[in-house]
């Protein structure tokens, strides 16, 4: 879990220091390259790499430039399937058979899901150690031996 943050600090830095190359370069800046809309857009994406994952926006305007439709996809969004995967890597790792699942045990799986950095959004909605968190343990066949529940 913790590669993937010092992957994103690396990543990061590198990209600060690409994009100070990149405003130094007279080749490609100046008002030659700037393109002003002279219609109204009926139709707009921007996608950026941020530090919690890419954010997607995708807008959709009237001939008067209101928005019609708006689809945000936002970085939390595209690290659910890697989260739910740290999150059974943690059960699995901390829960063991005979052994009682106590608050503590519940906490620590919850940091993996507090390393990807949640947005907002969702991290209001899970604060440390009140986020509703439902473990079920099964055997191997996938019936559920025990479920424990918080909040």
């Amino acid at each position: 879990m913790l590669a993937m943050h010092w992957a994103r600090i690396i990543e990061l830095l590198s990209a600060a220091e690409m994009a100070l190359d990149l405003v130094r370069d007279p080749e490609i800046t100046g008002t030659k390259f700037r393109t002003i809309p002279t219609e109204t857009p009926t139709e707009g994406v921007g996608i950026v790499e941020a530090p919690r994952g890419t954010l997607t926006h995708h807008y959709t305007t009237d001939e008067r430039g209101i928005l019609k439709r708006v689809n945000l996809t936002v970085g939390t969004t595209n690290n659910n399937a890697p989260i739910s995967m740290s999150i059974n890597k943690a059960a699995r790792g901390l829960i063991k058979k005979g052994v009682e699942v106590s608050e503590g045990t519940l906490n620590k799986i919850e940091m993996a899901f507090r390393s990807y950095d949640p947005c907002f959004g969702c991290a209001t909605h899970s604060m440390p150690g009140k986020m509703p968190l439902i473990v079920r343990i099964r055997d191997a066949a996938g019936t559920v031996l025990e479920e424990i529940k918080r909040n």
